[in-house]
């Protein structure tokens, strides 16, 4: 049984107001539909938050993006030259990684995982991760253990590991290869934290960013500018260890701690817990734990489509459209996608009459948006 959130036992001390109100939603329902009547309830809920009305938060929100393109900031980067590191970088891990099977056929090494986050990590690495200057702490950065190639690829191009060392990605007997995954006692100079079997590094992300507030509370280091990163892989979310903490965090309030999930909506045999909406099941747990939720789902190709939605028509396309079907467009043709995801609704075909199929195609996933990114 699932208890309404706004039950409760308190008596109706004005029946007649409460009836008007109800009456006026009755209205607005009638003569506008209920999209904009869920339109006007949410901006009711939103201000009465702001004026610290105890209502209920939902723990689940359209399955769009979090911040509207009116609220972005000022991006402060180069974009074309970030955009050529960040290929260079994608490029010498996939390499790394290839010759390494070439040498020793069935090695391995996760291509998929770098060459999936590599915009998250690169808008960390340029605007965000803190060093560790004038005897400050900086913050600490626990890697999602699979996408270790392109870290390896990073510190390559800026001097700090060698082409020998590339070239024993994974064979550490000779003394001078690269560990498969963050591994502080095999590489104690280069691995922080180590971060796989997978769930590792969230679980022990939270208590790192619990100590880091025990010592500023006790004045024993000031650690008041230090962030805890953890990345992780929204199939690592499966395991117990990887959401095991979410309430500690929670209820020591670690706004000094940030969990960047990299839903790229595939695990090795499959879509990721079957063929839902892993996006959507994460924020309602985060969420109902208490967390802020940021999502970044879609690129600025679809901020004008998402701005003609007045009818919530697209919208409800993408609340209801699956996993699987996502997989499924990111690989198909514009001519596909026109066909499958705007034909069956007239409404929406019209919406992209303007657009050519190969304007289609190229209508991105937000994770490979650099100014959305770095806007979350």
């Amino acid at each position: 049984m699932t208890f309404d959130a706004f039950l409760h036992q308190l008596p109706d001390a004005d029946p007649q107001e409460t009836g008007e109100w109800l009456e006026s939603l009755d209205s607005l329902v009638a003569s506008e539909g209920t999209v904009r009547a869920r339109f006007v309830v949410g901006k009711l809920l939103e201000r009465a938050r702001r004026l610290q009305v105890p209502v209920p938060s939902l723990v689940s929100t359209p399955y769009i993006n979090t911040i509207p393109p009116e609220q972005e900031p000022w991006f402060p980067g180069d974009e074309e030259m970030e955009r050529r590191i960040r290929r260079i970088v994608r490029w010498n891990a996939a390499v790394m990684v290839t010759r390494a099977n070439h040498k020793s056929e069935g090695i391995g090494g996760h291509l998929s995982t770098y060459a999936s986050a590599a915009s998250l990590y690169e808008v960390g690495f340029n605007h965000f991760f803190r060093g560790k200057d004038d005897g400050r702490p900086g913050d600490q950065i626990y890697y999602q253990g699979h996408a270790a190639p392109g870290m390896y690829s990073r510190a390559y191009l800026e001097g700090r590991i060698s082409e020998a060392q590339m070239d024993n990605f994974r064979q550490e007997a000779g003394g001078n290869g690269l560990s498969s995954y963050p591994h502080p006692r095999l590489m104690p100079d280069f691995w922080e934290f180590p971060t796989v079997s997978m769930g590792l590094g969230p679980l022990n992300a939270v208590y790192q960013a619990r100590f880091n507030r025990y010592l500023y509370n006790r004045q024993i280091a000031d650690t008041s500018d230090s962030r805890v990163w953890c990345f992780l892989g929204d199939g690592e979310c499966d395991e117990p260890e990887s959401l095991g903490a979410l309430s500690l965090a929670a209820r020591e309030q670690l706004d000094n701690l940030i969990f960047v999930v990299n839903c790229n909506l595939q695990r090795l045999d499959g879509p990721v817990r079957g063929n839902g909406k892993i996006i959507q099941e994460l924020e309602g747990i985060f969420r109902g734990a208490g967390w802020n939720v940021v999502k970044v789902i879609w690129a600025h190709e679809w901020d004008d489509l998402l701005s003609r939605d007045v009818t919530g028509v697209l919208v409800d396309k993408m609340n209801s459209t699956t996993d699987s079907e996502f997989q499924k467009y990111a690989t198909e043709t514009g001519a596909y996608i026109r066909e499958h995801f705007f034909g069956p609704d007239p409404r929406l075909r019209r919406m992209v009459e303007h657009l050519s199929d190969d304007q289609l195609r190229h209508l991105r996933r937000g994770g490979h948006d650099y100014r959305k990114l770095y806007s979350a």
